[in-house]
């Protein structure tokens, strides 16, 4: 018999006898998560407001949110611009390297809830209350006129903010939306 042949059965043997003594001192890292774990971080808001959570905000709220919350650091007075990209404004979109902002691209409102939520403020993110979020959300739409300063968003009225792009946009499988 040639060595691997010999060796072979030497190794299962000790394979079948050791791997379960492993498994018994292996470090048992991680624990079972519960749901309301998960739905810490189960945030997601689609295009439809599915996701949105209650609250509400308008832009004069926003305002005092946008200062408060220092956001003005990174995005500027009004939200222009400043060491972060600017949040208003409308440039045409005329060729491929065009800036693209909220106004000219962005093709749902639902968008940058998420987006604020998730990320927002820097270097803090998740730290804010829905309100806050709807309050932000509302001040940078009006920001850029697509609504209204007096209008609330909430869950029922930000899914219905048409976006000036949202028509430029071709949807792949229309019938999963």
């Amino acid at each position: 018999m040639s060595m691997p042949r010999r060796i072979a059965p030497a190794l299962l043997a000790f394979a079948l006898n050791v791997a379960p003594l492993a498994a018994a001192d292996s470090p048992r890292l991680g624990a079972p998560i519960s749901e309301a774990d998960i739905g810490a971080w189960n945030v997601t808001v689609f295009p439809d407001g599915t996701g949105l959570p209650p609250g509400n905000g308008t832009a004069a709220a926003g305002a005092m949110v946008y200062a408060d919350k220092g956001c003005a650091a990174c995005h500027g007075e009004n939200a222009a611009g400043g060491a972060n990209v600017g949040l208003v404004g409308n440039p045409p979109l005329d060729r491929i390297e065009a800036r693209k902002t909220i106004a000219n691209f962005w093709a749902n409102a639902t968008t940058l809830f998420d987006i604020i939520r998730r990320w927002m403020p820097w270097p803090s993110p998740r730290t804010l209350s829905n309100d806050e979020v709807y309050a932000l959300t509302a001040y940078i739409l009006a920001l850029n006129k697509i609504i209204g300063e007096q209008d609330v968003m909430n869950a029922q009225t930000l899914p219905k903010v048409k976006m000036p792009n949202r028509d430029n946009f071709i949807i792949r499988f229309p019938d999963r939306i």
